[in-house]
């Protein structure tokens, strides 16, 4: 396996951790799924969100600098070190000053934040629901600064976007010469004309709400390949906890395929519908479809006089499309072609354009 890239490479937005980089050596692309695996592949699945949860399944430190590494953030790293205690501090303040509530000094600030995810991993108990009120402001906190941050640096989408295109290609291409039956993987940029149809058939017509700009796909080889690599790429790229909620369209995996052994941490499953299809797709077109905000590291592309408080993460939206070989075939027949895909949206745009006020 090639060595990984080290945080001066531009390219290197996701591989830079050495946390994600000694799994895999220790054969971590084809572990058993743990509890903490199957509750973010349903997550995923569900399109929910992180902040229903009432408890993680960490099992080990290693699990904490993986995640953390997920999220952009490099325990050892004296500057993401004081970025996290920064956060901590701010998640206190909040939670004891607005929301009136009280946080135990060991959660508050006596333990060393690496602790918290395994306290928030364990026994139900006051110590344990405190850590995941923490971790849940952090998790907001780090995602609002960030996007603050997006807003006034003076990089360019193109660039970032290459980023993110670069460093998810690397690591499809070290999966498949790992063995991952990876058949076809490729990426796309939404154009300008793709997103005016988008916001011309949705409700909302702010473009903000393309969460698409950004799109991969990718093909396996068997059916009974895709929760595996689901798994690989929640290791990998994609943080369960920035999963875009109610954006994914689920199709093609059966959540009772996943079985759970023990607690299940989604607390309100089974009062909400599972994702359904895109309105405009054929009734026989099946697919994963996702959306997840990826923290990227932007070292290489910040100023020297960078104020190091506000971070070195960005986000950016990318559309995740994932289905087998077999799948994929049959997606490209009849009225489920993307041809007749495009054919039924703008269809749908010119009578929505040309509508006619109702009479009386």
């Amino acid at each position: 396996m090639a060595r990984p890239p080290q945080r001066s490479d531009p390219f290197g937005a996701f591989l830079a951790s050495q946390a994600l980089w000694r799994e895999a050596e220790q054969g971590g692309e084809h572990a058993e799924l743990s509890l903490q695996d199957i509750n973010e592949i349903q997550l995923l699945l569900r399109g929910q969100s992180v902040i229903d949860w009432h408890r993680l399944a960490l099992s080990s430190d290693e699990d904490v600098r993986r995640l953390l590494a997920l999220n952009g953030l490099e325990l050892g790293d004296p500057r993401d070190e004081a970025r996290l205690a920064d956060l901590r501090q701010q998640a206190v303040r909040y939670i004891s000053d607005v929301l009136k509530l009280r946080l135990d000094d060991t959660i508050a600030d006596k333990v060393p934040w690496v602790q918290l995810p395994r306290i928030a991993s364990g026994k139900a108990g006051p110590h344990q629901r405190q850590a995941c009120t923490l971790l849940k402001v952090m998790h907001i906190l780090y995602h609002l600064e960030a996007r603050e941050m997006r807003a006034s640096l003076a990089i360019s989408d193109s660039e970032i976007f290459s980023l993110v295109e670069e460093s998810v290609t690397r690591m499809f291409d070290e999966l498949r010469t790992a063995g991952v039956p990876v058949v076809e993987f490729s990426w796309s940029r939404k154009s300008k004309e793709s997103q005016l149809t988008k916001l011309l058939l949705k409700r909302e017509n702010n473009a903000a709400r393309v969460f698409d700009r950004l799109r991969f796909r990718l093909i396996v080889r068997d059916p009974d390949d895709l929760v595996p690599t689901l798994r690989i790429m929640l290791h990998r790229c994609i943080p369960f906890n920035y999963v875009v909620p109610d954006q994914t369209v689920n199709t093609l995996i059966d959540l009772n395929s996943l079985k759970v052994h023990g607690d299940s941490f989604d607390t309100d499953a089974g009062n909400r519908p599972l994702p359904g299809s895109n309105e405009f797709s054929g009734k026989s077109f099946h697919v994963l479809n996702f959306v997840a905000d990826l923290p990227v590291r932007v070292d290489a592309l910040l100023a020297g006089d960078h104020d190091e408080r506000r971070g070195r993460v960005v986000f950016v939206l990318a559309e995740f499309q994932v289905m087998d070989k077999r799948t994929a075939e049959a997606n490209e027949q009849g009225e489920s072609s993307h041809a007749e895909y495009k054919r039924r949206q703008h269809q749908h745009v010119r009578m929505r354009l040309l509508r006619e006020p109702r009479d009386g």
